[in-house]
Formats: C-alpha cells, structure tokens, sequence
C-alpha cells in the first residue's frame, strides 16, 4: 500500500519525479524503504516521514513508501544516487559500498543497544559514514533492524551442524553467505519480497530474519521452526544522496537530523520490545521455538573474524575498537 503522508497523487509525482529529480527544485521529498510497512524498518520509515512532515509543516511535501513498491534495498540505492529518492533504509547490502560496513556482518559482535548507541557514535559516523559520502551516498542515522535469527521447515537449529545442507535465504551480503558456508548451509541470496513465496515452496528451507521482519512478513507461517540465534545485530540505515543532502535547504537538513535522533531511540526502544512480545507470537502461530547454543555458533564463528581482518582494511582494529566499546 502506498503511504501518502500529504499532497502529490501518484500520476503527479512520476511527473514531477522525471521532470526535476533533486529536491532543490521542488517541495516533495520521497521516503520509500523496501521493507514490509508492519515491519520496524517501514514502521520506522513511516514515523519518520510523519514527524518530518509534522516539523516541516505545508511549506514541504513529505510522500512514503513501504513493501518495496519503488524498489528493494539495492533499487533504491540507485535511487538516492539518481536523487528520484531522497530517503531509504539500507541494511546488510551497506557492505556493498563500503567493506568496513561488513564490521556489523561479524557474528556475536554487538552485545546489546546501548553497546550499538556507542559503536554509532565512535565508528558510524566518524569512520564509515564518510566511507559512503565516497560512493555517493551521506548516512544520517543508524536505526534498529534487529538481532538475527533463522527460521526453517526441516529441523530446529541448536548448533551449526543442524544446518548443514539446509537452503537458507540470505541478503544480497557477501559476509553473511560465507558465514552460513561457514557453519555448513547451503545460503542462497534473495531479495525480500521474493522470501514468503520461496519458503512457501519449498525453494528455500528457512531464511535469517530479525523477529520484526519474521513476523511483519508472515514467515511464521510458512516455516515450523524458530531457532533464537541472535547470530548478528543488524542495523538500518537513515540513508540519502550525497548530492541531495548537499542541495536540501538548511531547514530541512535541520529537521531531518533533529527527527532522525529522535526516530533512533524510538527504533531501538520498539526493537527491544519486540524482541519480547514477537516469539510467543510466532510461537502462537504453531512454530517451534527453540534456544540455539550461542557457545557452539561463536566457536564456528572464529574463520569468519579472520577473513574479516585480513579482507579489509583496519579490519582487526575497527573490531577491537568495537568490541572494547561494550566493556
């Protein structure tokens, strides 16, 4: 369903989007996310988009997308690019513009959201933000996606051996497919809105989802079991042109900052909840539930650490750093 906070009908905005692409010729700014609306990621996009709008008032235009209706993840960075999109999410696919992204790829690395609250702060924005700005793209907050954990219809997953063989939906990330090779399954990269019908089919024995996006896109029930890894916390980011962001009006760049901060604490406050209230949901839909061995998942975690520091620049240093942030 397209969200229209205020204003253009959709004819209108094709229009003025192919006419004048950057928002400094014109009032109407397009939030758009490749995530299911009741997911956190769209349910955080809308709230931002809304109290944007509230900040800004009649003056501008806020429009919002949701469930991937101009694009998935990899689309609508395109988009911020070409400017025909002035905000998004982007998630695991970050490590595309950046390898140093891949730092939130490292399994069992954030302990918990205050621990992410410090990691932004000392190595988000200070460090792999401007690694954006070099691929045309300016990151303005880092908001909650959510700690992973993996669904399937075959068997529940308490040690890495239990998915061996398994065909697991993964996102479009080169880390996170050589993390399942690594613990022995078979992971095949997917866009989201092309998961339910996969699981539904067959096609794909389970996928690797934070219980937002489990639930937001109905998985549970279209697998039986739910295994509680918590094998990486992903974050999103508030993502938008490094062109856009130099032309948007000072105002505007204000209010943006200013509802990002406050849409963070709220993302992450929503996610903690949810992370609560979402397995007896799942599991009251028939699922079973189960608590993984984290000890046996971290050991076969250990290959994937090394490939990191020796693939990417300042690798060990940017985990290090990380790792001491939650002491």
């Amino acid at each position: 369903m397209k969200h229209v906070i205020k204003g253009l009908s959709t004819s209108a905005l094709v229009a003025a989007v192919s006419v004048c692409a950057l928002p400094s010729f014109a009032d109407t700014y397009i939030v758009a996310v490749g995530a299911a609306s009741n997911s956190l990621q769209g349910r955080s996009g809308a709230k931002f988009a809304e109290d944007l709008q509230a900040k800004l008032g009649d003056a501008h235009t806020i429009e919002f997308y949701a469930d991937g209706q101009l694009g998935d993840e990899k689309e609508l960075m395109q988009k911020l690019r070409l400017g025909t999109v002035q905000f998004t999410l982007i998630s695991s696919i970050m490590t595309n513009v950046a390898p140093e992204f891949a730092i939130f790829e490292m399994p069992f690395l954030v302990q918990d959201r205050d621990h992410l609250k410090a990691i932004d702060k000392e190595i988000i924005q200070p460090v792999l933000a401007p690694k954006a700005t070099e691929q045309g793209l300016h990151v303005i907050s880092t908001w909650e996606n959510g700690f992973r954990q993996i669904t399937n219809s075959v068997r529940p997953i308490n040690t890495p051996a239990d998915l061996d063989g398994l065909k697991i939906r993964t996102p479009s990330s080169e880390w996170r497919v050589s993390m399942f090779k690594e613990w022995g399954a078979n992971p095949t990269p997917m866009s989201f809105s092309e998961v339910f019908v996969a699981l539904q089919t067959g096609t794909m024995d389970g996928q690797e989802n934070p219980l937002t996006n489990i639930v937001g896109a109905n998985f549970q029930e279209v697998q039986k079991y739910l295994s509680l890894t918590g094998h990486v916390y992903s974050p999103t980011y508030l993502t938008t042109g490094a062109n856009t962001w130099d032309k948007l009006p000072d105002d505007v760049k204000s209010a943006v900052d200013e509802i990002a901060a406050e849409v963070q604490d709220w993302a992450l406050s929503e996610g903690e909840a949810a992370d609560k209230a979402l397995v007896d949901k799942v599991r009251d839909a028939g699922v079973e539930v189960n608590e993984a061995d984290k000890a046996a998942f971290i050991e076969a975690s250990a290959p994937v650490y090394s490939a990191f520091a020796e693939q990417v620049p300042g690798g060990a240093d940017l985990v290090k750093q990380a790792q001491d942030l939650a002491k």
